[in-house]
């Protein structure tokens, strides 16, 4: 028999579900919008670190197979063009969601043991290319000597690596717009193995046309790595003594990437999705507090903005701490958290030669907190009329 008052109930647990889901989606939109005017207005930032599409966000293309550091845990739509055909989607989607249904070599899933995990991730090595040497790697030296031949009034480097074929979508290319309207004469060089390409070419070149110095060259991890602890974690990912993890190479590898390229070159590492707000050039060897007390006194520090000088010895420590401490199953470990714990040890008893800059510069809004208030506000129980 059928107990009609379980089946109301059950039917009320539903509909409440779709309502607070509904709600979250609204309030989501509406504190995004609030966002984007709260940065437009402010002067006081240096940057703003918030994807901002300068078209609609209802429909978004996304590719199956993405799989790189922009994938952020804030879960904003993606507007990264993929190569090949691309899919629509209109909801937010999470990388567990994502990669039951698409599985990605280069992410270890959880539902398998840790000995078939490590084979097929072995397997799978060839397909990612960044990994091996080829003509484009092997090019990358003296691509970058004539790239920085010329002056620069600041080096700015971003990296793109995926596993996927995708190349930069409108988010990225207003942060670029951004990056070139308040430092004009400076250089951008991109580190990715997608851009390096015939779209990625063409995706710049509005920039280039402009006369802006931009470009896309596919790293050479061997070169880069040479003479660091950084050498050693890519050996040992590369014959299979180090296990990725559950979080996506790609995004470990820009984690290195970016340490790397600063150490060899100096200059400033930016994530995709800064909004640049002002001149950098007289900022040096600094990092952001992303979180600090009501004092101000930091509490983590992040690695989506760094600034350092050539062979700056603390960039050799953060790769050192990368390659004996690596991690590839909790978010940040490798990145955030890492330059944190490193800069708090080692201030004890060197001089790091490092300015901690407020969170207000780098970081001037609390994305976290916000997320929280949302996350609250969509499970607060339906009234008695609702």
């Amino acid at each position: 028999m059928i107990n009609v008052s379980a089946l109301k109930m059950a039917e009320q647990r539903r509909l409440s579900l779709i309502v607070s889901r509904a709600i979250f989606n609204v309030f989501f939109t509406i504190s995004l919008a609030a966002i984007v005017v709260t940065v437009t207005f402010t002067t006081d930032s240096i940057i703003s670190n918030l994807s901002i599409h300068s078209v609609p966000i209802t429909l978004s293309p996304f590719h199956p197979g993405l799989s790189n550091q922009t994938f952020m845990v804030l879960q904003t739509k993606s507007t990264a063009y993929p190569i090949d055909k691309p899919i629509y989607i209109i909801e937010e989607v999470t990388q567990e969601a994502l990669f039951g249904h698409y599985h990605n070599p280069m992410v270890a899933s959880s539902k398998l043991g840790k000995e078939h995990q490590t084979e097929l991730f072995n397997e799978s090595l060839p397909q990612f290319d960044i990994l091996n040497s080829t003509k484009l790697t092997r090019g990358f030296k003296k691509r970058a000597q004539v790239f920085f031949k010329d002056e620069c009034k600041v080096r700015f480097f971003m990296t793109w690596i995926s596993s996927s074929w995708t190349v930069f979508g409108d988010r990225e290319l207003l942060a670029l717009d951004a990056l070139f309207k308040s430092n004009p004469n400076s250089c951008l060089m991109i580190l990715s193995n997608s851009m390096d390409s015939v779209y990625g070419f063409r995706t710049l070149k509005r920039f280039t046309d402009r006369g802006f110095r931009v470009q896309a060259i596919t790293p050479d991890l061997d070169f880069l790595f040479k003479n660091t602890p950084a050498q050693s974690w890519l050996d040992h990912i590369k014959n299979g003594k180090v296990h990725p993890g559950r979080i996506p190479l790609a995004q470990n590898l820009s984690n290195l990437i970016r340490l790397a390229v600063l150490y060899k070159y100096g200059g400033v590492y930016l994530d995709t999705d800064f909004i640049i707000l002002k001149d950098l050039s007289r900022i040096h060897n600094s990092i952001g507090a992303q979180s600090e007390t009501k004092s101000g006194k930091w509490t983590r520090l992040n690695n989506a903005a760094l600034i350092f000088d050539k062979n700056h010895s603390l960039l050799y420590k953060f790769m050192e701490e990368f390659a004996m401490t690596f991690d590839g199953n909790i978010w940040g470990y490798n990145g955030p958290y890492l330059v944190s714990r490193v800069v708090e040890r080692e201030a004890i008893t060197h001089n790091l030669n490092l300015t901690i800059l407020p969170r207000k510069v780098f970081y001037p809004l609390d994305w976290e907190a916000s997320y929280r208030r949302l996350i609250y506000i969509s499970r607060k129980p339906n009234s008695p009329e609702g």
